[in-house]
């Protein structure tokens, strides 16, 4: 780290949740904090991995915090994009491509990212959640390449959709096996009715996948309902050999905070519900969420490609990032052509095409004039979607205020 190097994460507080229940006939106050680092705000495809000085997209520190017979005990996890330079430019198609960015800072950026973890946290563990296949497999790999030059931080691969794939959300077992024995090590923060600390966290979870939304929360909300056993039990809440899992209320009641702590970051970052959220309730997919998951990726389709580079340019304006210099021009005037406003009229020319071709070619048989009209109709949609495809970043909503990095 360079003599001089401004570190350290602005967290600011967006949502908790908060829940009071009883066991053994005695109350029980879970809360979830949510602290967001506002040094890289933005949207879903318009921020994603870190910028040169090492803060990442949706970096998120959550708290959870255990209230019994005057104990208080918290366990905090982060998540955040992968810390590189890297981009996912929409384009109209339902899956961008990824993109990573070849810089020179690269190294450094990592390294900035990682010093700033072990100054607020201490020892740091990293579980990337991607998948080992397409985009998501060459990020992943230029993230484990970085991360073996990284000394003292631990990184482990769980390829999330691989191992639970089916939905099988208990198989997540295999991935606290591995690292189990570290985060018993970082433990907890616990206190007593006095205000004596009893114990205090070491370190920290750093958990990601591309969003750091889905795959993020189900392995978060995993990983907090042991620490949640281990505090009650070292609360003597419960004995060395119970869980909450024993308890249908309770367990419901941990679930629901955990899914509404999904969804809140999930709205804040991607415009729509998390997906995955079953997978959280009731350890498995069922067909309520799979319509649900299926409403919310429509829903982020859309924000992303028509509507967030306008929230991006509102996040840039109220966080700072973009400052107005009086007498400078507009960047929203920029007198060139706009793809974005003919957008509906292409839209209209292919739904038009498309049942013109239809009808016609239903008539062919009574008059062959119509087999020509199809063929004419067929070729203008053909033409039209051809045209938007070629052209699909320009006729997405873009931020006009701040580059990506």
């Amino acid at each position: 780290m360079e003599d001089g190097q401004e570190v350290g994460l602005s967290l600011t507080i967006i949502r908790f949740q908060s829940a009071q229940l009883t066991l053994k006939d005695r109350p029980v106050r879970i809360t979830l904090f949510s602290r967001r680092c506002n040094r890289r705000l933005g949207t879903r495809m318009w921020r994603r991995g870190a910028n040169l000085e090492g803060a990442t997209a949706n970096f998120v520190e959550t708290e959870q915090l255990v209230e019994y017979e005057g104990f208080t005990s918290s366990f905090i996890q982060v998540r955040g994009s992968i810390p590189l330079l890297w981009e996912q430019i929409v384009d109209l198609s339902y899956k961008p491509r990824l993109s990573i960015i070849e810089h020179e800072e690269t190294p450094k950026v990592i390294q900035r990212h990682f010093y700033d973890l072990s100054q607020r946290y201490g020892d740091t563990i990293v579980i990337d959640l991607t998948d080992k296949r397409g985009d998501e497999g060459d990020l992943s790999n230029a993230f484990a390449a970085e991360m073996d030059r990284i000394p003292g931080v631990r990184y482990v691969h769980f390829d999330f959709h691989h191992v639970c794939r089916g939905g099988n959300f208990d198989n997540l077992q295999a991935l606290y096996n591995q690292i189990e024995e570290v985060i018993q090590k970082q433990g907890y923060f616990l206190m007593n009715s006095k205000g004596e600390i009893l114990f205090e966290q070491s370190g920290v979870v750093r958990s990601n996948c591309i969003d750091c939304l889905d795959r993020t929360n189900v392995t978060q909300s995993f990983l907090a309902r042991k620490s949640l056993d281990s505090q009650l039990q070292r609360m003597g809440a419960l004995l060395s050999s119970e869980s909450i899992s024993l308890s249908d209320n309770i367990n419901d009641i941990f679930k629901r905070l955990w899914v509404e702590h999904g969804d809140e970051l999930s709205l804040e970052y991607a415009g729509s519900y998390a997906l995955k959220g079953d997978l959280v309730r009731y350890g498995r997919q069922t067909l309520p969420g799979l319509i649900k998951d299926g409403m919310s990726a429509l829903s982020r389709y859309y924000l992303n490609n028509f509507h967030d580079g306008v929230r991006q340019d509102a996040l840039d304006l109220i966080s700072g990032y973009y400052t107005v210099s009086q007498g400078s021009s507009s960047p929203f005037h920029n007198g060139g052509f706009e793809s974005a406003s003919y957008l509906p009229v292409a839209s209209a020319i292919i739904v038009g095409g498309i049942t013109a071709t239809t009808f016609t070619l239903s008539q062919v048989g009574r008059n062959a004039q119509h087999f020509i009209s199809s063929i004419v109709c067929a070729g203008l949609t053909v033409g039209v979607i051809a045209l938007v495809k070629a052209n699909g970043k320009q006729f997405c909503s873009r931020p006009r205020l701040c580059g990506l990095i």
